[in-house]
């Protein structure tokens, strides 16, 4: 197979040397989607295989990427892991969705992002997905819960022994969560920081605010993410680099980089 061509790395990120070598991006958009997407499940493996990456993982807001990622990852011989929304066009939550999802390969399972306002969160249908989720040690995260809620569900997922959790973007306005509350969440489970949320026409957040969080919480329990994939951002490899280049610039370790983007992330996804 041909090498993906190298458009995806435009004249401004040239001095972006930072190597990715054997880093996971855990939060990629990519097409075909309802929205426009920046690049392909295809070619955003080929350009995270050309970078020397572990893995990457792909999501989608309106369908599974379960099924996707197992073709990516055929087609470009490299690791791509998809799973499961619980948002209104997959029935909420779903617990057939994760099921099929599991049964596909699918490893993570988000709740609600987009739907989270309409989605009732019945909790004795979380309790049914949360055993399926226990039964093929799938990936569990927040998506666009609120404190209160991502609160609950860790409660309930780490009294069935559930460990594999990630409170996605925790300092962005979907999710809103206190530097305390941050700490409390990252006792049973991992912070997901994504530099979307520093982005102009996003959040546009102070990355010092990400670099506090890490700094509070501790390396050992963040991941660092791109939550790329939009037409108007960077592709996400270079938005990786771009993250790690500002969390060093802000004083973050390079060996905290390695742990939130290597160590972390693969002992998450690694069965």
């Amino acid at each position: 197979m041909k090498k993906l061509k190298k458009e995806y790395l435009p004249k401004e990120f040239a001095d972006l040397d930072f190597p990715l070598e054997g880093f996971t991006d855990t939060h990629i958009h990519t097409g075909p989607d309802v929205k426009p997407r920046l690049m392909t499940d295809v070619e955003a493996a080929l350009s995270a295989k050309e970078e020397r990456m572990h893995s990457i993982v792909i999501k989608s807001h309106h369908e599974p990427t379960s099924g996707r990622a197992l073709i990516a990852s055929e087609v470009t011989r490299f690791p791509v892991y998809g799973g499961v929304a619980l948002n209104s066009s997959v029935g909420g939550l779903n617990s057939n969705a994760v099921e099929v999802s599991a049964l596909i390969g699918g490893r993570f399972v988000w709740f609600p992002t987009i739907s989270y306002s309409s989605v009732l969160m019945d909790w004795s249908r979380v309790e049914d997905i949360l055993h399926i989720v226990r039964e093929n040690q799938m990936v569990i995260s927040t998506g666009h819960l609120k404190p209160v809620d991502i609160f609950t569900l860790i409660d309930m997922a780490k009294s069935m022994g559930i460990w594999r959790i990630i409170v996605n973007h925790p300092l962005t306005e979907v999710v809103g969560a206190s530097l305390d509350e941050q700490v409390e969440m990252a006792a049973h489970a991992y912070l997901e920081h994504c530099y979307v949320a520093c982005m102009e026409r996003h959040d546009n957040l102070d990355p010092g605010l990400i670099r506090d969080s890490i700094k509070k919480i501790g390396a050992k329990r963040c991941l660092m993410a791109t939550d790329f994939g939009q037409i108007h951002n960077p592709w996400p490899v270079n938005g990786m680099k771009l993250f790690i280049n500002s969390m060093l610039q802000k004083g973050v370790s390079i060996g905290d980089i390695h742990t939130m983007c290597k160590d972390n992330p693969q002992k998450l996804i690694k069965i």
